[in-house]
């Protein structure tokens, strides 16, 4: 080890020098210099003297046009033992730590614009603190041991704030997200100290606001802190960005001022009380806007189908009337409060005289508990869902003045900017208008595509999504967004393009929002449904067959599944994507270039969607694009493993690497660009596993998205999501069933009592933190080659090698639900 570093230093250190020995009248060779200065130098202490060695032992150091190099030189050095170190040895032992710490500083002081050495010296002190919070955890807060901890933290802390702003500030990428994380982290855990909060608003001067708008999501999420000086930093921060950028500004803070939480609506609408101050108009139009798109986003005739369904699951399955009327009495409210636009006007016209006598017989019940009562309401309810249900499945397209005049009065040459488009120090591309018409894409959610014109004359299209929390998907955005940065930066994933296509998401609402469309692609089911619909193939041939085969093929024994698994494979060419790659080309040119193109994006997307712990990758959330090749990823909501750990149907691989999927690939299959594309991503994510890990852990901690993250808490919802998107794949009847089953088990759970409730609160929050724990240290087993669990971590091609097995094995697939489309 120390030979190795010998030769290190000698390879870094000789060129500088020769650059500066050309000006000197010195004949000693700068090789001899250094060779004579280390050779005495046997273990890593005795290298802590090396860079002043250095300094003595050159004759030009007192030059004054060679010390700025000189001093460069030397910080270098420092820098690079005390890396070495770092990897070397525990920091747990305070000697190693205030070596280390040392060097750094030394390094940084050689060399202030040294973005390396304030960078180490930022993560180190980052890493401490995170090491020292782990030790006081345990500890009585009485306890003599835990009072020195919190000092430690605290020093670590001001230190870790001190390197982070300077690391920003000389970072080459414009806005570095990671270690603006890492700040906010810092700011969230321990800002209600004084001398944190005191570094924090000082290192806030030396740095451009412009650095806050990367992590927006983050601030927002944070905006009720129960900390009174966390608070009055955020609530700063988001003043001053209000200030000199609020088109960023006005969508997330919206969606706070709606949320159910009495403080954090009081905190947003704080915020939008001093915007009023200097952007009144923009805020105006921005609430319009919201408002509206969430009425367009589903319709009286939709909330009253939905609702019925519920309702009517709650009566005749579980006899739940009191759920049955929780879930009818919002519904009427709705209707009582009357109409405002011509469809809702339509809708009372068709049905309200059926549905006001409903709600009359069901209040009736509710005096006299009258069976006879409910069996008359329902004769209504039922002749309403009905019809309503028939009329749905009629309406493919929206007219905006019968959903939403307001959009068509009031939104004309707005001053606020397309949803998505705003970028700092660059003129703001400004709503012109809302297209007249919007299609509804026909689906369980039926979602809008929605087409805003834009002051520079495109027209920027939108899906506008209900019953979907989009802001776990805005933050995967902020993760590709990096990863595409590291990928940009290595010379070979730059040179072959390597990147991951990304799209705008602006939630609107807490369950509702705008993604970006993307346009020119189509869902790898809708590819291979029109292919074999042309080719007269039935749709779901293998799912049948396998069930001639095996009628009750999902409850077999593992042993019989694979054998199944492997006929069902035997008796299909399953090369239905492959066909579509080929036939869609015009020429053999095009369609190389695609198949190039597909396979280098699979792949990308196999890596970091491993990383992620990516889940649920079925057929409908993987696109294809129609003029690239590009494989696009739609759907994030099942990140960290959750797909991994849910009680029905759990996933057992890393990614979707289907045989359809490697039939489609060059005559090689996956030992080709496949294989190359997947080693160097990996190699690039690992080597940036310190930057990926700052996000991951914002991600993790975030209020607003960790409840997800919780085993049981997911586990309903979780199954509830895998069966709704099974519908396109499986009968309607087996689905309505399985549906049912699922609604069942969430209605017979007991009411709770209050300190039932404060328990289950405590619980969550303790579940919380521990499941963060598992996954930050799951994700670094990912990144340092530990995830298979081997004596000694595992080079990057080994540990494709056995994700790609795991990714193809027919034991992990046939265990997947047949939603998923494992056959293909």
């Amino acid at each position: 080890m120390i030979e190795d570093m010998k030769e290190m230093i000698i390879k870094e250190c000789v060129p500088i020098l020769n650059n500066l020995r050309k000006q000197t009248t010195t004949s000693t060779t700068s090789e001899n210099i250094l060779t004579g200065i280390i050779q005495n130098v046997n273990t890593i202490s005795q290298l802590s003297s090396f860079p002043v060695t250095i300094k003595n032992a050159t004759s030009f150091q007192t030059a004054n046009q060679h010390e700025q190099r000189l001093r460069q030189l030397i910080s270098k050095c420092y820098l690079r033992i005390g890396t070495w170190e770092h990897e070397l040895f525990n920091i747990t032992d305070d000697s190693i730590l205030a070596e280390i710490m040392k060097n750094y500083k030394y390094a940084w002081k050689y060399d202030n614009s040294n973005y390396k050495a304030w960078n180490a010296y930022a993560i180190l002190n980052y890493d401490a603190v995170n090491y020292f919070k782990q030790q006081q955890q345990n500890l009585d807060i009485f306890n003599d041991t835990y009072r020195i901890l919190i000092a430690k933290m605290i020093c670590c802390t001001i230190s870790a704030v001190k390197g982070l702003f300077k690391s920003i500030i000389l970072s080459k990428v414009k806005y570095c997200l990671q270690n603006t994380l890492r700040l906010l982290t810092l700011l969230f855990e321990y800002g209600q100290y004084h001398e944190v909060y005191e570094a924090i608003t000082e290192g806030n001067r030396t740095v451009p606001i412009e650095v806050w708008l990367y992590v927006l999501p983050q601030l927002i999420a944070r905006i009720d802190s129960s900390k009174p000086l966390v608070n009055k930093l955020i609530h700063h921060l988001l003043i001053d960005i209000g200030q000199q950028h609020p088109q960023a500004l006005i969508y997330p803070l919206i969606v706070a001022s709606k949320s159910i939480v009495h403080d954090r609506e009081f905190a947003a609408n704080r915020v939008l009380n001093n915007m009023r101050e200097h952007s009144h108009t923009l805020i105006h139009q921005a609430l319009i806007i919201s408002e509206e798109l969430i009425r367009i986003s589903v319709l009286w005739h939709e909330k009253w189908y939905k609702g019925l369904q519920v309702a009517l699951e709650q009566y005749s399955t579980n006899r739940n009337i009191s759920g049955m009327i929780e879930t009818l009495e919002p519904l009427h409210a709705t209707i009582e409060h009357g109409s405002t636009t011509v469809n809702e006007r339509k809708f009372l016209d068709s049905y309200g005289n059926d549905l006001t006598q409903a709600h009359e017989y069901i209040r009736r019940f509710q005096q006299t508990r009258d069976q006879n009562e409910l069996i008359q309401a329902w004769h209504l309810y039922y002749q309403v869902f009905t019809c309503i249900r028939t009329q749905l499945a009629n309406i493919t397209s929206l007219e905006l003045e019968h959903i939403s005049p307001r959009l068509t009065i009031n939104c004309q040459n707005l001053e606020l900017a397309v949803p998505g488009t705003y970028e700092p120090h660059k003129s703001s591309i400004t709503i012109r208008n809302i297209q007249s018409s919007i299609k509804i894409i026909t689906s369980k959610q039926r979602p809008r595509k929605i087409s805003i014109k834009g002051s520079d004359g495109y027209e920027y299209v939108f899906l506008l999504k209900l019953h979907e929390d989009l802001r776990q998907d805005e933050r995967v955005m902020q993760l590709f967004g990096l990863v595409n940065e590291f990928l940009l930066t290595n010379d070979e994933t730059r040179r072959r393009n390597f990147t991951i296509q990304c799209y705008p998401v602006i939630p609107l609402a807490p369950n509702n929002g705008l993604l970006g469309w993307i346009a020119q692609c189509d869902t790898i089911h809708t590819l291979i449904k029109e292919h074999r619909e042309k080719a007269c193939i039935p749709f779901g041939i293998e799912y049948t067959y396998a069930r001639e085969k095996a009628p009750h093929y999902d409850r077999l024994p593992l042993l019989n599944k694979v054998e199944i698994f492997q006929n069902v494979l035997n008796s299909f060419e399953g090369d239905d994507l492959a066909k579509i790659l080929w036939h869609k080309s015009s020429n053999a040119e095009i369609w190389l270039n695609r198949r190039s193109n597909y396979i280098r994006s699979l792949a990308v997307m196999s890596m970091v969607g491993y990383i992620l712990g990516l889940g649920d990758r079925h057929t409908s959330n993987l696109m294809l694009d129609r003029i690239s090749g590009k494989i696009v990823h739609i759907d994030f909501g099942d990140c960290f493993e959750v797909a991994m750990i849910r009680e029905k149907f759990p996933e057992k691989i890393p990614f979707r690497l289907t045989r359809m999927l490697c039939k489609a690939m060059e005559v090689t299959g996956i030992d080709g660009i496949f294989r190359m594309t997947c080693e160097y991503v990996m190699d690039v994510l690992r080597k940036n596993r310190d930057s990926l890990m700052a996000v991951l852990e914002a991600f993790v901690h975030d209020p607003l998205l960790s409840w997800r993250l919780l085993k049981n808490n997911n586990n309903n919802e979780q199954q509830s999501t895998t069966i709704s998107k099974t519908s396109s794949h499986l009968p309607e009847q087996q689905h309505y069933q399985s549906h049912l089953s699922i609604i069942n088990e969430e209605d017979n759970e007991h009411e709770s009592t209050v300190g039932e409730k404060i328990q289950q609160q405590h619980n969550q929050e303790s579940g919380q933190v521990i499941r963060a724990v598992e996954i930050m240290n799951r994700v670094r087993e990912k990144l340092t080659g530990n995830d298979f669990h081997r004596e000694q971590p595992i080079d990057t091609p080994t540990q494709v090698e056995l994700l790609i097995q795991q990714a193809t094995s027919h034991e992990n697939l046939c265990q997947l639900y047949i939603g998923w489309c494992p056959f293909w």
